[in-house]
């Protein structure tokens, strides 16, 4: 069970502390991703690892899984999930291994428990102090959403959400576009006029 506090407005127009308890079964409700309790959270390491060799993974399998060592519509895939359930700052390269089990059941179609590890995380962080609880912003704010039914909103703080498309696929597939030389001392324009009496 995870408690906090919001602060909001009430109808005279004073703060007041509104006290949040959610569970699992609250972000399960919330998110409605589709898994149940009795989902496993942990895949055998010998399954992953076969999955990354059919995958293309090019790197040392007792390695660190590192994204860029996958076929490229795999590597998009696992740079969706890393940046989507990421519990901490930076490394998004380097997949752990719930990221990993995660992968694995989207890519085989297995059941996996993804909310109770989403729940321990937001846990383990809290725990930590400092704020890291807002390493899951988005599921925090779907929470609080959820709880708290007419908290005041900036249209300029709300993200909006497109689809992926065989379109913004094919823009992704081309890669980045190639790095060009620049030379030192070169005119880039070819219609450049040298101004009078330049010495």
């Amino acid at each position: 069970m995870i408690y906090s506090a919001v602060r909001k407005k009430d109808e005279s127009g004073q703060d007041v502390d509104l006290e949040i308890k959610f569970n699992v079964g609250d972000l399960r409700r919330v998110l409605d991703l589709g898994d149940s309790d009795s989902d496993p959270t942990i895949i055998p390491e010998r399954l992953c690892k076969g999955l990354w060799c059919r995958m293309g993974f090019t790197g040392h399998l007792n390695g660190k899984m590192i994204k860029t060592m996958f076929n490229k519509p795999y590597k998009f895939m696992i740079h969706c999930v890393l940046h989507a359930l990421s519990h901490r700052k930076g490394v998004y390269d380097e997949t752990s291994d719930y990221i990993m089990n995660t992968i694995t059941c989207l890519v085989l179609n297995r059941p996996y428990n993804v909310l109770q590890v989403i729940f321990n995380y937001l846990v383990e962080n809290l725990g930590a102090g400092n704020g890291k609880y807002i390493m899951y912003p988005r599921f925090i704010m779907m929470m609080i959403d959820d709880l708290v039914k007419d908290i005041p909103k900036d249209d300029d703080d709300v993200l909006g959400v497109r689809n992926t498309t065989t379109d913004t696929i094919s823009i992704l597939a081309k890669g980045p576009e190639p790095r060009v030389r620049r030379m030192i001392c070169k005119i880039d324009n070819p219609a450049y006029v040298a101004p009078e009496n330049d010495a």
